[in-house]
C-alpha cells in the first residue's frame, strides 16, 4: 500500500479514536512511518489529581500523634467520609458502626417501643398531625446502657462533627414498618412557629441501625435549591436520597454557621416498601444539654 494512503487512514483512524472521550483514563497512539504500523495504549487512571489531593491517606500510612491540650486525643484517627451536599452540608460516614454494635442498640429498643411523637407547632394537635410520623420508636440515653455501645458511638460522633458530646440529645431510636414514614421536616426549630427556644437544634446524626431491602431512603426534597418553586407536598420522595445500610452514620447540619435555619435542610424518610428500618437518631444542640437538664 502507497505510505501515503497509509497516511491518510491513519490520520482518520487517530482522529475517529480521538473523539472517543476515554472513561476512566488516557489513550496513547503512535504510528511507526518505516512499515506503516499504528496503535493505540489505553493508560487507565481512576481518579482526577484534583480528588487525588482531597483523598484520605491509605489506611496503612502512620501518623505520628503530636502533643495534645487536656481533653485531646494521645492518638491520630480517621473517620471516612463522603460529602453529598453542601446545601444542605450533608455528611455521609460509611461503616461508622460494627454489625455487632447495631444488633445490640437494636435488642436494647426493641422492648420499649412506642408510636413515635410530634414537636407540636401553634395550632398543632396529635389529632390534625396524625399520618406525619408513623413509626415506633423509644430513647435511649448512653449513660444508662451498659454495654457501652451508645457511649462510643457518641464519643465517635463528637469526634466527626467536633461538638462536644455534651450538646447532643439522648438517642431516638426508630423502627419503620412497611409503609410507615416521616414526612418532610425541619429538625431545628422556628421560633415563629413554636415559640422561644433555650437552646436549637442545630445538627442531626442519623445512624442506621439496618439494612433496608426496598425504602426507606431519607429525603432532602429542596437540595441545592430544587423544588423549592413547586407546591411541594412534603409527601413525595424527591430530591436527594440516602438509602439505609447497616452501620452507615449520616450527618447534616439545620443551621447555616450564622445561626439561622438553612432551608434545604428540609428532610423526611419515604415509606417503607419492603423490609424493616431502624434508625438511631442524635440531635445536636448549641448548648450543652447536661448544663440545661441541670437547670
Amino acid at each position: 500500500m502507497p505510505m501515503a494512503q497509509t497516511c491518510s487512514q491513519t490520520h482518520k483512524f487517530f482522529t475517529e479514536r480521538a473523539k472517543q472521550k476515554p472513561q476512566n483514563g488516557i489513550r496513547i497512539f503512535f504510528f511507526l512511518r518505516e512499515n506503516g504500523f499504528y496503535g493505540s495504549m489505553f493508560l487507565p487512571y481512576h481518579q482526577s489529581p484534583r480528588s487525588r489531593l482531597l483523598e484520605s491517606l491509605a489506611d496503612d500510612t502512620e501518623l505520628e500523634s503530636v502533643p495534645h491540650g487536656k481533653k485531646g486525643d494521645p492518638f491520630t484517627s480517621s473517620i471516612p467520609f463522603q460529602v453529598l451536599s453542601w446545601k444542605p452540608r450533608t455528611v455521609l460516614y460509611p461503616g461508622f458502626a460494627t454489625p455487632e454494635q447495631c444488633e445490640i442498640v437494636i435488642k436494647r429498643a426493641k422492648a420499649n417501643l412506642k408510636p413515635s411523637t410530634l414537636a407540636l407547632r401553634k395550632g398543632e394537635t396529635a389529632e390534625n398531625t396524625q399520618g406525619i410520623r408513623t413509626s415506633s420508636g423509644t430513647f435511649l440515653s448512653a449513660s444508662e446502657d451498659k454495654t457501652g455501645v451508645l457511649d462510643l458511638i457518641e464519643q465517635k460522633i463528637a469526634r466527626a462533627t467536633m461538638i462536644p458530646q455534651s450538646h447532643g440529645e439522648v438517642f431516638n431510636i426508630l423502627r419503620y414498618e412497611i409503609g410507615q414514614r416521616y414526612l418532610a421536616h425541619y429538625d431545628a426549630f422556628n421560633p415563629a412557629e413554636y415559640g422561644p427556644q433555650k437552646s436549637q437544634r442545630i445538627a442531626s446524626f442519623l445512624l442506621y441501625l439496618s439494612d433496608v431491602e426496598e425504602g426507606g431512603e431519607t429525603k432532602f426534597p429542596y437540595e441545592n435549591g430544587s423544588n423549592m418553586d413547586i407546591n411541594y407536598d412534603f409527601q413525595e420522595c424527591i430530591g436527594l436520597k440516602v438509602k439505609p445500610r447497616q452501620g452507615d452514620g449520616l450527618l447534616f447540619y439545620s443551621l447555616f454557621p450564622n445561626g439561622t435555619i438553612d432551608q434545604t435542610s428540609l428532610h423526611g424518610s419515604c415509606p417503607v416498601i419492603t423490609g424493616e428500618k431502624w434508625v438511631a437518631t442524635k440531635w445536636i444542640r448549641d448548648q450543652d444539654q447536661d448544663q440545661d437538664q441541670e437547670e
